[in-house]
Parts: C-alpha cells; structure tokens; sequence
C-alpha cells in the first residue's frame, strides 16, 4: 500500500530539516514551511547549493506566538520576534519575484561569520509564496533506484522534498500529472516534474559534496547535456486536510 514514510519540513530555507509526525496542508502548503529565507545586504537571496553551512544551522517557529528561534553550530540558541520591520523589498526567485521583509535578530551575526558575509533572514509577506508548487513528492523506490545506479546508499532528505513515499514502483509518481491523489484527510492535483539543483550533491547532515547527484541523475532518466535534470513531482492542493505518517497515498 502507498503511504507516507516521511515529513521534511524548515521554517527558514536552507536549514536543518524537521521530520514531524504530521502536518496540516492548507492551499498553500504547509504554512510554516520555508516562510523565512536567506539574504544578503544587498538583497539577493542566498542560495544553499554554493554553501556548506546552512544545513548546519536548525530554525523553529512558533506561528502562535510568532516567535523564531535559531540554532547555530556549536549550540548557540538565538530566539526573538519572527514579525518583520522595515520597507519591503522584491527578491529573485529563479525568475519569480518573492516581496519579504528583514526580521531582525541577534542571529544576525552568527549567520554572517558562518556565511563569511553579510545575511539576513527575510520573510515573505505571503504564505508558501517562496515555493513553485505548495507540495513536492518522491518515492522511496525512486531513491532507491538512484542509489543502485550510484552504488552505494542515498538519503532521500538530500532532496528535500515535503512527502517521501513508501510502497510505489520505481518513479511511479511521475505517471500522476495531472490525476488527483487522496492524501491522508487532503486532495492533491498532481503537477510536474520538480527541476534539480546542486544542493542535492551535498550531504543533508554536512553539507559536504559527496554524491555527483545531478550526473546520475541524467543519466538514470536519460536527459541530454544541458537540458534540466528532474526528479520527484509537485503537486497542489485540492482540498486542505492534516497528512500523518503512514496515512495511505490513492491515485484516483
């Protein structure tokens, strides 16, 4: 049977992921997923594929309280308010343009010596504005097939994706485009294939490159030099409802 064998979700963009037991999918997605990214001083996004650190530093949010609370390497606990101040400035989003505002901290220091310049965290003013599609899934059998080619196990939380799935055939969720998937107590529309970058290359603990990810990836699906490499899907919500692990997964 389908179901669901894993969670990942951040509130900050980049970070440690947190794997919860169950999430509450609304339009637009989990809420508190990625509704903070990085940015440097002159307003460009930074990005996680060029950089080790990231992944090393682990963000809760209290949507309740607003409050925002962040772990640096070495323990070092950060917590203040995770409402934004100031004007509202446009940032670059692979082509798409995300408006957020500054939420100032004392992290701010800390993520600039780790960075080794200037960073902010930055909250968009819409939910689920920063994502191309409020839901991403992958199949573990796909994972798995990815690792056989690379000889040698795969973390699927390198992919970062929202839902991994357990009991699919190989790549079998990249079949549903278009079809409706019953999801725990929600109803998505499936999409299309999710694009991949280089942050998959790293280590989802380390941040360290250690898998050629993105070659294996075009060779195993075929793609020529050049064109995008996919793996996993997106999808949208129908009707919003709480998704727990193991909840079954039905193409309709």
């Amino acid at each position: 049977m389908r179901s669901v064998a894993r969670i990942s979700v951040s509130p900050v963009q980049g970070f440690a992921l947190h794997h919860p037991d169950e999430v509450e999918l609304a339009e637009h997605g989990v809420l508190e997923n990625r509704r903070f990214f990085l940015a440097d001083d002159e307003g460009n996004r930074v990005r996680s594929s060029p950089s080790t650190w990231p992944c090393l530093v682990r963000a809760d949010y209290d949507a309740d309280e607003e409050v925002l609370r962040v772990v640096c390497p070495g323990g070092t606990r950060i917590e203040a308010s995770a409402l934004a101040g100031g004007e509202p400035r446009d940032y670059d989003m692979g082509g798409r343009a995300v408006r957020g505002r500054t939420v100032r901290g004392a992290w701010e220091e800390p993520l600039t010596a780790l960075a080794g310049h200037p960073v902010r965290i930055v909250r968009s003013d819409v939910p689920g504005a920063r994502q191309n599609a409020p839901v991403t899934l992958l199949s573990d059998a796909s994972v798995a097939r990815l690792a056989r080619e690379a000889g040698q196990p795969v973390d699927d939380r390198r992919f970062r994706m929202l839902f991994t799935l357990a009991g699919c055939d190989e790549h079998e969720e990249d079949g549903w485009e278009g079809r409706l998937l019953e999801f725990g107590e929600a109803l998505l529309r499936v999409g299309g294939p999710v694009e991949r970058c280089a942050v998959t290359t790293r280590d989802p603990d380390t941040g360290e490159r250690d898998l050629d990810t993105l070659r294996l990836l075009a060779g195993l699906r075929g793609r020529d030099p050049g064109d995008p490499v996919h793996f996993g899907v997106y999808a949208h919500v129908e009707r919003p409802g709480r998704v727990r692990l193991g909840d079954p997964v039905w193409p309709r």
